[in-house]
């Protein structure tokens, strides 16, 4: 026991160390309040590079959620108001040369998985002196370039969601109901000349990589065929303008396209952290549960060859501030089927106020409607929709520290053409209470 402890003493004071002594990094987004709206990190520094420098971080989130479910069939399982698990990030960024930093994230605590995992991490190169002093220091005076396993930058939303315990630019508790997040290898590029944004990337699509391409029956392990494995392109254009000192006008459009049948699907299921909502819409089916397990409330459209679009306008005048979602997701799930759309909407308003802009008010809207692909020849089924509405408020007590509270409701329609019985009319409703530490 002595040991153990003089282990972590040391470990805290290993940590202590670091932070105390390391110093800001460049072309950073920071952690906590300072960090809010930063989407993409922007050319302008004012950081100077003298050594190597390793910043330690880390976040904490916790829960206490009461809210109440039910279905048409009326067989949920029983859920009351308590305190979740709660879930830890350690984040490592470190000024590895002037314009060159690594970030890596790992997973101390997750819903999905107990245990510790790294999450990802990814290497971003803002200038190329690494190799000659002011090389091609034109095009990279707009240019960033991003490589690892890590999260891809489609679309906007990313920038705002919670990622595990990284929950404190989210005004909410929960991320959108089709939660377009994915860790895959990648190469990226990011120009932004004046105020305009363009993206383009690659990866291979797959969330564990390897260079098995077999495929195996689970059942009997006989080999089954060759993976069809395709290259996934992403990108996307925008434009981010400071208009003048009280307004910023943001819109973006992104795209991405998972051909690959067996590496095609990750795009809405690429999280493995679980959802922020525990416990809801789980069957207590002859004394067995049963749904969604723990990504309960989310919707993965579950296509195998996936083709999305994302266009995401964000404005804030003063305290003002309003991001939207209009996302489409096609695809089939069988090879040879007629082709599935899902259609995302999503809007928030909220409004920032106090001496320093640290309370807030909001509300979100957010829908999911479309139907799945269908065997050709076979009926077309009908839509299916998923509706969440939140009202929240927050306050940051620090600028690392934030307490917010929300009314959340959840509906699914009763057509079960495509849902399970255990979301025919499905509902949740209640009150969640987080608390979030970043540093």
């Amino acid at each position: 026991m002595k040991t153990i402890k003089n282990t972590l003493l040391a470990l805290l004071l290993t940590l202590g160390w670091l932070n105390t002594n390391a110093q800001e990094i460049q072309y950073f987004r920071q952690a906590g309040y300072d960090g809010l709206n930063v989407f993409e990190t922007k050319k302008d520094n004012n950081v100077e590079f003298e050594k190597v420098k390793i910043r330690v971080g880390g976040d904490f989130a916790i829960q206490f959620q009461a809210v109440d479910h039910s279905n048409d069939a009326n067989n949920l399982a029983a859920i009351g108001g308590n305190v979740n698990l709660p879930t830890a990030n350690l984040n490592f960024d470190v000024q590895l040369a002037d314009g060159v930093r690594m970030h890596l994230r790992t997973f101390l605590s997750s819903r999905h998985h107990n245990e510790t995992w790294v999450k990802g991490g990814h290497i971003q190169m803002d200038r190329l002196n690494f190799i000659k002093q002011d090389f091609l220091k034109n095009i990279m005076d707009v240019t960033t370039i991003r490589i690892g396993v890590d999260q891809l930058n489609y679309g906007d939303a990313h920038f705002r969601r919670s990622d595990n315990a990284m929950a404190i630019y989210n005004p909410f508790v929960g991320n959108y109901l089709m939660d377009s997040y994915t860790v895959e290898p990648f190469i990226e590029i990011n120009v932004q000349p004046k105020d305009y944004i363009f993206v383009a990337g690659i990866s291979n699509g797959l969330l564990n990589p390897t260079v098995d391409q077999t495929i195996t029956s689970r059942s009997t392990g006989a080999i089954l065929g060759e993976k069809d494995l395709k290259v996934t392109f992403y990108g996307k254009l925008g434009i981010d303008r400071q208009v003048n000192e009280a307004l910023r006008v943001r819109l973006t459009g992104s795209f991405i396209s998972e051909s690959g049948y067996n590496n095609g699907d990750h795009l809405y299921s690429g999280d493995r952290a679980g959802s922020r909502y525990y416990n809801i819409f789980n069957a207590n089916i002859g004394g067995n549960l049963a749904g969604s397990g723990d990504f309960s409330g989310r919707f993965t459209p579950g296509f195998k060859n996936n083709a999305s679009y994302q266009i995401n306008p964000f404005i804030q005048y003063k305290g003002l501030e309003f991001f939207g979602i209009y996302e489409t997701s096609k695809g089939n799930r069988i090879e040879g089927d007629e082709k599935g759309s899902f259609t995302q909407l999503g809007t928030e308003l909220l409004y920032r106020f106090g001496e320093q802009g640290q309370f807030y008010v909001a509300g979100r809207y957010n829908s999911v409607n479309g139907n799945e692909g269908y065997a050709s020849g076979t009926t077309k089924p009908n839509d299916q929709k998923i509706t969440r509405t939140n009202i929240g408020a927050g306050w940051f007590m620090t600028k690392n520290v934030l307490v917010k509270a929300e009314y959340v409701k959840q509906s699914y329609n009763s057509d079960t053409s495509v849902w399970s019985n255990i979301l025919s009319g499905a509902e949740m409703n209640g009150l969640v209470v987080e608390a979030v530490i970043s540093f």
